[in-house]
């Protein structure tokens, strides 16, 4: 029997050129098929704060007013998803980070266009897919999903 010490959760988020796309639903059909299941969803245009937050690890980073621009260019779509062992299973349907590299089979190998520009992307650790963001109210459901 599996142990429930390795039940998480990871926040994914489905990036603008994606939700434009219309890539949303394959995205989702894969992580459900592979057994995690969505306990929230919600589409949003991030602000600032948010993505800071977020990306608190990046900010100080070159790249980071590219990322701003980019994510608050457009509806994103916030999903939980909770299993065993979710991050790294997450991490592995999503493939690495290059479209170009990623291997078919992966979300970014098969529906990624642009290295620049993936079609999603996850937490970088547990601590942040546990952001003032997703914290749960006392519904049960993440702060941003009442």
């Amino acid at each position: 029997m599996a142990s429930t010490s390795q039940t998480g959760r990871i926040l994914i988020l489905i990036k603008p050129d994606a939700v434009e796309r219309r890539l949303t639903g394959e995205i989702l059909r894969r992580i459900e098929a592979k057994g995690y299941t969505l306990t929230a969803l919600k589409v949003l245009t991030p602000t600032e704060q948010i993505l800071a937050q977020h990306y608190a690890e990046h900010v100080d980073k070159p790249f980071y007013p590219g990322v701003v621009e980019y994510m608050t260019s457009g509806n994103v779509v916030a999903a939980v998803a909770e299993g065993q062992r979710v991050v790294e299973g997450v991490r592995s349907l999503m493939g690495p980070t290059d479209p170009t590299t990623a291997a078919p089979g992966t979300i970014r190998g098969d529906l990624g266009r642009d290295w620049d520009t993936p079609p999603s992307s996850t937490s970088s650790t547990a601590r942040t897919a546990m952001s003032p963001q997703l914290e749960r109210s006392p519904s049960g459901s993440p702060s941003w999903a009442d």
